[in-house]
């Protein structure tokens, strides 16, 4: 039997579980660098350095692959480490084909490393299937989406993407940060590999900085794993039990933070000091139908855009609950200007191609109340 997503968040899979010797309610934090040998080429542990493996790190990569359906995951110091790890993956020559909306550090990896080391990345309108499979080349290798994209919410079909990239021998690359497992599993919708900011709702708490890698082929991960020992981007032990404690409640954040979300959007629809509003929960959402159809929900990440760039300004200015500040996913509630924040080395152009513009603003919905959150919108965007 296959315990319920809530329960795993607390338990990962009991069947599979890694247990603390001295029967520890809370999984211990394993602060050490190195694990002893009783002699010549044995350790009882299994464990030899912290670097390539630690006790509380492998228990928080057993509870996320069970939240993915995942073969194994591997725990990075951060989500950017996460992506350059399975950039690895590739050789000079090699293809990427993007989704063009992308995390903002997404694409300054891209364009200054993966570059510079003979990784070209395409970027497409991933929303559209029949751009992508015209897009495909003979030395594309691997297709890389965010659905919902960060920050304009476009909605790709991973059901669709997958079926095109096995069909032509890629890998698919799905980062599930929007989302979380909690609402979508791109693994049971036929992705390869799974990837997550995990300082954002996975933790929760606006505390730590880590990222994932999961996937569904072992040998996949196990690349990723020699990647990560050689390169050296691990994820901490106290980091490790940060994320993990945060996991714990992430069904039930979720859960409040995404009925918050819908409230909120639905207000914002109809404020006056608002032309646009991006959320894939309201039906006018050009990704409404595909969303519902591979996703349980539509998280509690809104973008909209107001009516000039002083309406913008004034907001991030006079907010009083909300915090102007860059990240998501927490349990309080986040205002970011993706123009100058989270975008910043995106080339002008593709910005304004991509309507990441001076009036556009991102919410991540937190834990207040929603009435409250709504309240304090209302008296920053009025004048």
């Amino acid at each position: 039997m296959k315990e319920s997503f809530e329960t795993r968040c607390i338990h990962g899979d009991p069947d599979a579980s890694l247990r603390d010797a001295n029967n520890a309610i809370s999984f211990p934090i394993y602060q050490t660098a190195s694990f002893s040998h009783i002699k010549t080429g044995h350790n009882d542990s299994g464990f030899d350095y912290t670097r390539e493996s630690n006790p509380t790190r492998s228990k928080l990569e057993e509870v996320v692959s069970s939240l993915e359906s995942a073969v194994g995951t591997v725990a990075f110091s951060s989500g950017m480490a996460a992506i350059s790890a399975c950039f690895e993956l590739f050789r000079p020559g090699d293809r990427i084909l993007c989704s063009e909306d992308l995390y903002g550090g997404a694409i300054r990896l891209h364009n200054l490393i993966s570059a510079k080391n003979g990784v070209t990345a395409d970027y497409v309108d991933t929303s559209d299937l029949k751009t992508v499979e015209k897009s495909i080349t003979p030395d594309t290798k691997a297709i890389y989406v965010e659905t919902p994209s960060n920050p304009m919410m476009n909605i790709t079909d991973l059901r669709g993407c997958a079926k095109l990239a096995h069909d032509n021998g890629l890998l698919l690359i799905v980062d599930n940060t929007f989302l979380s497992p909690y609402l979508q599993n791109p693994l049971l919708l036929g992705a390869d590999i799974v990837i997550h900011s995990g300082s954002k709702f996975l933790s929760g708490h606006n505390d730590t900085i880590s990222g994932f890698v999961s996937a569904g082929d072992a040998n996949l991960i196990d690349k990723i794993r020699l990647i990560s020992k050689t390169t050296g981007g691990v994820l901490a032990p106290f980091d490790s039990w940060l994320v993990m404690r945060g996991i714990k409640t992430l069904a039930v954040r979720m859960k409040q933070q995404q009925e918050s979300a819908m409230k909120i959007a639905d207000w914002l629809f109809d404020c006056p000091q608002v032309t646009n509003v991006y959320y894939p929960g309201l039906k006018d959402h050009p990704g409404y139908e595909i969303n519902a159809s591979q996703a349980k929900g539509s998280g509690s990440m809104i973008s909209f855009r107001v009516d000039n760039e002083k309406t913008a300004l004034r907001v991030l200015q006079k907010v009083r609950l909300v915090t102007f500040a860059e990240s998501l996913g927490g349990v309080e509630s986040l205002i970011t200007y993706p123009a100058l924040q989270t975008h910043p080395d995106v080339p002008q152009k593709m910005r304004e191609h991509l309507g990441i513009t001076e009036t556009l603003l991102r919410l991540s919905v937190g834990l207040e109340n929603a009435d409250d959150i709504i309240s304090d919108l209302k008296q920053a965007l009025e004048e």
